[in-house]
């Protein structure tokens, strides 16, 4: 299927790895612009390095961008944890890059889009938002309220010509989970490479592969699914259903 995004401007944040650059690999693929922005990406007229929870980062990122027809929201990861365990000084670290780093930047490009009366958002939050874990507590109420966000901007942004959509990924394989698993596969199994036999209880048998939430992304924030605001879909095999 021609998304018929050949020509677009995309911003993703996050960009340089993971689900960020699947999401710029997919764009790229169906011909549109595509910049990236993250603490380390690699070097690149078209990259930019940023740390979105500075204040100040997430206007300096719209004003070297320019205008945008597509922005995908993906930098950040909360660390885990409950109540007692995470402190006030880590919360609102990974808070200001996730939660108000997504809004901040958003604010920043919606201002753009509104004027040029047009654009897309598309929001990768995480499914812990709404299957809530206590032992992830600074997750589960971070993307729950991002999960707001997008709902609410996104029930008013058709005024504006503007979609603001979110995706809630549950387990993915990316870097930072692989080492995760292959690490728990040392403890539990004795043998890091065992790993895979840790994914029986995922559904399918394994986590989801990084390029699968791109495509959703890619299609969101087409004019294939130009109805398609306020809304958040959940790509995690059904298990925020169990």
């Amino acid at each position: 299927m021609d998304l018929e995004l050949k020509g677009k401007r995309a911003l993703v944040t996050g960009g340089s790895k993971g689900i960020g650059r699947a999401c710029a690999e997919a764009l790229a693929a169906e011909g549109c612009e595509v910049l990236i922005a993250a603490r380390n990406p690699a070097a690149s007229t078209n990259a930019r390095a940023l740390d979105l929870s500075q204040r100040g980062a997430a206007e300096e990122l719209a004003a070297w961008a320019g205008d945008l027809d597509i922005l995908v929201n993906n930098a950040g990861a909360i660390p885990g944890g409950d109540l007692l365990r995470v402190d006030e000084e880590t919360w609102r670290r990974a808070w200001d890059l996730k939660v108000f780093g997504y809004i901040n930047l958003t604010r920043c490009v919606y201002a753009q889009m509104k004027a040029r009366g047009r654009g897309a958002i598309v929001n990768i939050i995480g499914s812990a938002g709404e299957k809530m874990n206590a032992a992830y507590i600074t997750g589960s109420a971070g993307n729950a309220s991002l999960m707001a966000f997008t709902r609410a901007l996104g029930g008013a942004s058709h005024a504006d010509g503007i979609r603001v959509v979110g995706i809630n990924p549950g387990p993915v394989a990316t870097d930072r989970l692989l080492s995760l698993y292959r690490q728990m596969a040392l403890a539990q199994l004795g043998d890091a490479e065992r790993y895979p036999e840790l994914f029986k209880g995922m559904s399918f048998g394994r986590p989801a592969r990084a390029e699968e939430i791109a495509w959703m992304a890619a299609f969101l924030a087409s004019e294939r699914s130009s109805y398609t605001s306020g809304c958040i879909v959940t790509i995690d095999g059904g298990a925020a259903n169990r």
